[in-house]
């Protein structure tokens, strides 16, 4: 249909409903074609009870992968037709099963050798016919989904997309309000402002860049929302601290927290560091996360200012490729 070739992908469940209204239809009348009296939508359970036996509802809907009052339904409509039989006692006497009547079976026995046979042929008909094997791609789309959902692909395509609109830049005077802000904002969300954080975000120049740290900020479309600090240690084992990170709420999902902590990690390779060090809190799980995949690994417990501090990580640089 022209439509769908303007609309594009995007109507892709559009255009799967109307293909399943038209099969769905037309399997309606196959079914009166061969004087059975029966509803397309019920054959997955008709045909999970015609190969296996008597089923709960539960194991049921596990099998066709609908939901449990879908398929309560179902046999409620069933059982109506004389088809199935509900409520039953399983052979333990513990569970209540839906197994096929006596007019069920025989039913399912005329259905699968006569009909089914011969929709099987029609459909090869079709494949033969077609450029690309439907069945197949049905199956195959059903595995690649069941790895990653259209959503969650699309969510990653956005987030690619948004993240190209992403400047990385380095501090300036005016951003230290900004600076100040996006910190105040998480750190007052989850815990409460300590004197460490107020020396850093009040004079960032002095207590980081003075003493040889860096300041890196993310802009989006030109606006400042994000920032992160490295700051320089005095300690034997570690070069730099990876402080400060901060986004601003609405700037979340645009991969501006991976930006600025890869882009801190080359500038401490820049500036030769071998080892950095951070602290967090393990409540912040998405910022832990984040920090495994940028390479940091947890290490024991060191002396800290923070009183939310709770985990310790470094990332040892001379490790990365």
């Amino acid at each position: 249909m022209d439509i769908f070739n303007k609309t594009g992908k995007m109507a892709l469940g559009s255009r799967l409903r109307l293909l399943t209204a038209k099969v769905t239809e037309d399997a309606a009348k196959i079914y009166e074609l061969y004087d059975v009296d029966f509803s397309p939508k019920w054959f997955p359970v008709f045909f999970v009870l015609y190969d296996e036996g008597a089923k709960t509802i539960t194991e049921i809907a596990e099998q066709i992968g609908h939901s449990q009052p879908s398929v309560t339904k179902i046999v409620k409509e069933m059982a109506k037709a004389g088809l199935v039989k509900d409520n039953l006692k399983s052979m333990d006497k513990r569970r209540n099963v839906v197994a096929l009547t006596d007019n069920g079976a025989t039913v399912a026995e005329r259905m699968i050798k006569v009909q089914c046979a011969d929709i099987d042929v029609a459909i090869d008909g079709i494949i033969a016919e077609a450029t690309h094997n439907l069945w197949e791609a049905l199956a195959e789309w059903e595995f690649l989904l069941e790895q990653k959902t259209i959503y969650k692909r699309v969510q990653e395509v956005k987030k690619l997309r948004e993240s190209k609109d992403v400047q990385i830049v380095a501090y300036e005077p005016r951003y230290q309000s900004v600076f100040k802000a996006l910190n105040e904002e998480w750190i007052s969300t989850y815990f409460e402002i300590e004197e460490t954080d107020s020396k850093a975000l009040d004079n960032p120049e002095e207590y980081i860049l003075s003493k040889g740290g860096r300041i890196l900020v993310a802009l989006y479309n030109g606006e400042p929302l994000g920032v992160c600090a490295l700051i320089k240690m005095d300690d034997p084992d570690y070069d730099f601290e990876m402080a400060k990170m901060a986004v601003s709420p609405k700037a979340q999902g645009k991969s501006i927290g991976r930006l600025l902590g890869q882009a801190i990690i080359n500038a401490a390779k820049e500036m030769g560091a071998s080892k950095i060090y951070l602290e967090s809190n393990t409540i912040l799980k998405p910022a832990i996360n984040l920090y495994y995949k940028l390479g940091f690994q947890k290490i024991p417990g060191r002396p800290t200012p923070y009183k939310r501090a709770n985990i310790q990580m470094e990332l040892d640089l001379t490790k990365l490729s």
